[in-house]
Parts: C-alpha cells; sequence; structure tokens
C-alpha cells in the first residue's frame, strides 16, 4: 500500500535535510573512528543503508586533490562490495535523469558523485520490507565546494537527478555492470510519488525516462 504523499519523508529526515541544505551538515557529521581516515565523515540517512559521506578536498596553488575510492576508509562504510563498472556522465542544464534501477540478479549498489557543479539527487525505496517503502529523499551534490559529497546507495532503491546549473558532472560507481534487460525506469513524475523537481519547469529527458513505469506498476523488490 502506497503511504499518504505528506509522510513520504519523516520529520527527522526533513531536520537533516535542512541541515544539509544550510551547510551545517559538516558541523553534525562525526569522525570516522580510523587511522587510515581522519578526514572522512559519514552521515547515515533514514533510509536503511543509505549513507552521505563526505571527503576533504585540498586546494593549494596548483590546484585540489581529494580521494574518490579508498578500499580500507569506503569499505568500513559500506562492507565488502565490489564494483564492477565506473561511468562518467556529463549533463546540460535542465536535464533529469532516471529514475533508474536494475532488479536481480542483476541489482546494483551505486556510489554517486557530483564532481562539477551541481545536483538534486533522488533516491526511492522500493524494497518491500522497509519501513521507508515507497518513500523518496533527497540531498543536494555539489562538485565545487570545498568537501565532496558522496552517496551510497544500496541494492532496491531507484535512483536519478536534476542538474541544477549550466552543466553537471557526475562520477558513479556501481556493483553490477549495466544490464539492460534488467534495467528498469520508475516514471520520473509520477503523481503518487509527488517529488518535488527543482528545475522541472521544462526538463530535458531520455525517450526511455520520458516513459518510465508508475510507482503502482513498477518491480519491487522483496
Amino acid at each position: 500500500m502506497i503511504k499518504p504523499k505528506q509522510e513520504r519523508r519523516t520529520p527527522t529526515e526533513e531536520d537533516r535535510l535542512n541541515r544539509y541544505f544550510n551547510r551545517t551538515l559538516y558541523e553534525a557529521l562525526p569522525e570516522l573512528p580510523n587511522p587510515y581516515a581522519p578526514r572522512m565523515k559519514v552521515y547515515p540517512l533514514s533510509f536503511d543503508g543509505v549513507k552521505l559521506i563526505t571527503v576533504d578536498r585540498y586546494e593549494d596553488q596548483r590546484g585540489t586533490f581529494s580521494d574518490h575510492w579508498h578500499d580500507i576508509k569506503h569499505k568500513e562504510i559500506f562492507g565488502d562490495v565490489t564494483f564492477k563498472q565506473d561511468s562518467y556522465v556529463i549533463s546540460n542544464r535542465g536535464v533529469i535523469r532516471g529514475l533508474h534501477y536494475q532488479i536481480p540478479p542483476h541489482d546494483q549498489g551505486k556510489l554517486v558523485r557530483c564532481i562539477r557543479g551541481c545536483i538534486q539527487d533522488v533516491v526511492v525505496d522500493l524494497r518491500k520490507s522497509s519501513a521507508t517503502f515507497g518513500h523518496w529523499l533527497q540531498v543536494r551534490l555539489d562538485g565545487d565546494i570545498r568537501h565532496q559529497d558522496m552517496l551510497w546507495i544500496p541494492p532496491g532503491l531507484a535512483h536519478g537527478y536534476c542538474v541544477l546549473g549550466d552543466r553537471a558532472d557526475v562520477l558513479y560507481k556501481m556493483t553490477q555492470v549495466h544490464n539492460p534487460e534488467h534495467e528498469r525506469t520508475l516514471l520520473w513524475n509520477d503523481k503518487d510519488l509527488d517529488i518535488p523537481w527543482e528545475k522541472a519547469k521544462i526538463p530535458v529527458l531520455s525517450d526511455k525516462d520520458k516513459k518510465g513505469t508508475p510507482f503502482k506498476e513498477a518491480d519491487v523488490f522483496d
């Protein structure tokens, strides 16, 4: 059963997102208790298993430096995962991509990072066993601020994003390779989900995304 629209996000999630958008998030994040990762912070979101990960970006007269993947650091956060595909996506103003996911046995976990520009990143919980089944949450991933954010999305959730400026460069790491036969697209503007896309008056969409499946008809996870 789909819960009422007003219950799509819990009050605690609203508070968390408010702290995020007010840029006070970094004060709330605990340091990872590992000498190998003194400058990495983890913020569990209200969906089970979904985590916002922040790493420092070091700057000097030469430019900038930051970690994207560190086997020891990251596996402490979300376990002994193996990534099988990296994808680099450039999107222009007005583009919405998603909401995408893959069904078993090719279901994917994703580590998503915006390395240039800014995106409104959205995930929808499709796990029937989850307390947040049918809910969505959003975070803003900004490649132009000093602290670099990544979003860890475990299998069982649909993912998409909207470009908030002239261009956004997004880097993915995925636990399964892209498999068209097992790929599914959840309708980006489904009325039951009622996601408030920030720049969606005249969105630029692929033909596949325009024909996404409504939530009530979508393949979901146990």
